[in-house]
């Protein structure tokens, strides 16, 4: 019996430091995939959808990242510290630009954060951002009303951002690479029928260079792009160039492409900084 004892004063121990230890570890930073991410379930899927839809529109007119993040808790971390964790990881907004904001609600905790990255700490400074969460956002939190809250806060982001001085989104560049993406399957399609043929007739160097010419022409026809155009020609042409093995390519970015969706999960930081600008609240 006392041998029993002992042991189980031992296991008894041993759970509570592995208690105390899980009290204290770090809440994870979770992946960045889409401008809303709710690990509450607090946001149906409709709401989630319209905060996503007027981010990303915001973002195509402005260039500017704003996104949102709930969780349970933030502890045994301050919300400041967690908050500022997520956006160097997340890295939102426009490289060497700055210019990206995370509004964090941590719902167990009661505790929210605007986040600001440098290139909107002149418009969506410290006061601002602090008079947003307590006559905005709280006020509808109080009543239960997240969703409203959210929402309400992220359009005076917006409103606030909208008004700082900032370069122009590159959409050009942006549409082009993705019409190389949605011509791909075509362009593939086009080395694999026609390259033996060119190269046939023509030699393998001179049926490459046709081979990238036609594509090039079909991506500037289609994508209205010369970005689109010289990336589409340049894979034709090497794809014709090399000849063999295109069959399997072709598979295997069939493969990759539906596993990854963009590679980023539709959404992904563009390279901004943050340097703790920004304001707390509790409601």
């Amino acid at each position: 019996m006392k041998a029993l004892r002992q042991l189980l004063m031992a296991l008894l121990a041993c759970a509570a430091l592995f208690g105390a230890f899980a009290a204290h570890a770090l809440v994870a930073v979770p992946a960045l995939t889409a401008r809303v991410t709710d690990e509450t379930g607090t946001l149906t899927a409709e709401q989630k959808s319209a905060l996503e839809q007027v981010l990303q529109a915001f973002e195509q007119r402005k260039g500017t990242q704003i996104a949102v993040l709930i969780v349970p808790t933030t502890q045994p971390e301050a919300i400041e510290q967690y908050s500022l964790r997520v956006v160097q990881a997340w890295k939102l907004g426009r490289k060497a630009v700055d210019d990206g904001a995370l509004l964090i609600v941590a719902k167990d905790d009661r505790a929210l954060r605007i986040e600001v990255g440098y290139g909107l700490e002149g418009s969506l400074n410290d006061a601002v951002s602090s008079r947003i969460i307590r006559e905005i956002i709280v006020p509808r939190f109080q009543h239960g009303d997240f969703y409203g809250g959210i929402a309400a806060g992220v359009d005076q982001m917006i409103r606030v951002a909208d008004g700082e001085a900032l370069p122009p989104p590159s959409p050009t560049a942006e549409k082009g690479a993705a019409s190389v993406w949605r011509l791909a399957p075509l362009l593939l399609m086009l080395s694999i029928v026609f390259g033996r043929v060119l190269r046939a007739v023509f030699g393998r160097l001179p049926g490459a260079l046709i081979a990238g010419g036609g594509a090039a022409l079909i991506a500037w026809l289609t994508a209205a792009g010369m970005l689109a155009a010289i990336v589409a020609g340049t894979i034709v042409f090497l794809f014709t160039l090399v000849g063999a093995g295109m069959g399997g390519y072709v598979g295997s970015y069939g493969a990759g492409r539906r596993g990854s969706s963009d590679g980023r999960g539709g959404f992904g930081g563009g390279g901004g900084t943050f340097g703790g600008g920004g304001a707390s609240g509790r409601w």
